[in-house]
């Protein structure tokens, strides 16, 4: 009897015990509000395993305590230690630390020492581009010192094309004359052997618009990687499969260009997919690029249709990537779409806090954009750029070509992060000076905090930069125009680099100049036509189309391509003078 009422009393108090369990639910944002997804989060006395936040910034921990401790601890953020009653539901903060805060601030893509700030969306209806302002003539007395960022990102130009190509003007803001330059890719004579160092070359000509001005280049070269030793790569591809994609010149066009990056890996590559159209889903999980059959399957297999949970499947497609991490290798996320998300963050201030959290995970980005009429570039250019990564648009299967497969290693090998030109001017030469293209949002110069965003530069990578100058009245004709500086971080490093460059300044005639700096010239007075830039009132698109005429390469595709396009434009741009220059002839 007595061995009865004991056995009774221990499960009474068993039954105490187990109904003493509480739950601890809640969710973990950021000083700016963003859900932070993958935190983790210690009970009690921060032993055992961690629990995490899911992707929604929730958790739910069971814990024996009506009051108990949580410790959270993120990378980027400051540990948080707190006191919490199981009976309410937790918002905790993280606070960020300086360098995850610096991340947030809206960059700039040029930016002059000491220069005050100078303070839409237009385009096909559906389809958005940032507003940007243009740079305007700057003192060199006053404000010397002056700097762009590098990077790869070529998506303007072939967006122009597709414009040019359906007739049809091109946006305003949808010009950016340094993606159009970034597109010809002008190389300098250094061979094809490795390096780890940049390679810088400047030339001063005459101006074609502006006789009293000069043309300053900057041609610069990215460190180059040993192709026979370039280390395996993580991929995931995250494909948009949503409803707006059912055309020809969006999944089906992502398809085959997958389909010819595949062709290029190798067995120690890994690949993996992600796709979203209605819901988020993993088609494959680090398979090795030897299985090129299976893999192009599995593209085979995607169909289009559903809502747009951009948000989730970037979210999926990072913990992917970092299940997948290869720690000395490529690790990389290629994300495929029209950028018209419509389920979860949607808006570009919400993908900005999305994308910024997976920054500094090792982790880069790259965006493909596709399709017409709801096209957002706006959304695809912050994806990349916040994303450490860079930004590409395909028209066509020749421009995945050439994005996937001659330019492989620029597009997907980065040999350089937070990479940027710091110019020191000469003010007994320079009078005043202007950088072409770089233009900045028209947000981020109305955000005083801004700052000089860096760009990914990928292994070999050239770089084109025009700067119209106006000189002193002298009769100097040579000297020192100033001195050139160049700052990034390697890819396996958080410690920043510099080299120097001096700038000599002899002036030659454009005419004299090489091809591709006549050719460059060309370029960047077609996009201040199709700008409708205020220096562009002196140029005219016979001007361009004479001056690319003669300064093309005619073994280059896409210089012979060019001239075809400014041809194209005046045609579209100026249709009476062609019909009174057809009666004429008539």
């Amino acid at each position: 009897m007595m061995k009865t009422a004991f056995l009774a009393c221990c499960l009474l108090l068993l039954g105490n015990s187990i109904a003493a369990q509480y739950y601890l639910r809640g969710e973990v944002r950021n000083e700016r509000g963003a859900l932070l997804e993958g935190v983790k989060i210690y009970l009690g006395n921060k032993t055992g395993a961690p629990y995490y936040s899911g992707n929604t910034g929730a958790f739910g921990i069971p814990s024996q305590k009506l009051i108990d401790t949580l410790f959270l601890q993120m990378d980027g953020y400051e540990p948080l230690q707190q006191l919490v009653d199981t009976r309410s539901t937790q918002t905790l903060t993280l606070k960020m630390l300086p360098a995850t805060a610096n991340l947030y601030i809206h960059k700039l893509n040029s930016f002059t020492k000491n220069l005050p700030n100078n303070s839409g969306n237009t385009g096909l209806v559906g389809e958005s581009y940032s507003s940007q302002v243009e740079n305007e003539f700057i003192d060199a007395t006053k404000y010397h010192q002056t700097g762009f960022a590098l990077n790869i990102d070529h998506a303007s130009y072939s967006n122009i094309r597709r414009f040019i190509h359906n007739q049809m003007t091109v946006p305003v803001d949808a010009v950016r004359m340094e993606e159009m330059l970034n597109y010809f890719n002008f190389p300098q004579d250094t061979g094809s052997a490795a390096r780890d160092s940049f390679l810088c070359k400047t030339k001063v000509t005459s101006c074609p618009w502006n006789e009293k001005n000069k043309l300053f280049f900057v041609q610069v070269a990215a460190p180059r990687l040993n192709l026979d030793s370039i280390a395996a790569s993580n991929l995931v591809f995250l494909i948009d499969i949503s409803g707006s994609m059912d055309k020809a010149n969006r999944l089906p066009l992502l398809q085959q260009s997958f389909k010819l990056l595949v062709e290029n890996l190798r067995a120690k590559d890994t690949v993996s997919i992600v796709t979203y159209g209605g819901n988020v889903s993993i088609r494959l999980n680090g398979v090795s690029g030897s299985e090129k059959k299976r893999i192009q399957d599995a593209i085979d297999s995607l169909d289009a249709g559903g809502d747009t949970p951009g948000g989730d499947g970037i979210r999926t497609a990072y913990a992917l990537a970092k299940r997948t991490f290869i720690p000395t290798g490529n690790n990389r996320v290629i994300l495929a779409t029209d950028g018209d998300f419509n389920v979860g963050e949607a808006t570009e201030k919400a993908m900005e806090d999305l994308i910024t959290q997976y920054r500094q995970t090792g982790i880069y980005l790259t965006c493909l954009g596709v399709g017409m009429g709801n096209y957002k570039d706006s959304k695809l250019e912050l994806l990349a750029k916040k994303g450490n990564g860079n930004f590409a648009y395909l028209d066509h299967l020749q421009e995945a070509q050439k994005t996937l497969v001659t330019e492989l290693t620029q597009t997907l090998y980065a040999v350089a992060n937070d990479a940027f030109v710091d110019i020191n001017f000469n003010p007994e030469i320079v009078k005043s000076y202007r950088l072409i293209g770089f233009d900045n949002k028209k947000n981020a110069l109305e955000d005083s905090t801004t700052q000089l965003q860096g760009g990914e530069v990928g292994s070999g990578h050239n770089l084109m930069a025009v700067f119209e100058l106006e000189p002193r009245d002298s009769s100097q004709l040579n000297g020192q125009l100033g001195s050139l500086r160049i700052n990034f971080k390697k890819s396996d490093s958080l410690a920043f680099q510099q080299q120097y460059f001096e700038i000599p300044y002899a002036p030659i005639a454009l005419q004299r100049a090489e091809q591709e700096y006549r050719f460059a010239t060309a370029v960047c007075m077609f996009g201040a036509m199709l700008k409708q830039s205020t220096y562009a009132k002196k140029i005219s698109f016979d001007q361009v189309w004479t001056l690319a005429a003669l300064s093309y390469k005619t073994d280059d595709r896409y210089q012979k391509e060019f001239v075809f396009l400014v041809d194209q434009a005046k045609q579209i741009y100026q249709p009476e003078k062609r019909k009174r220059k057809r009666k004429t002839q008539d």
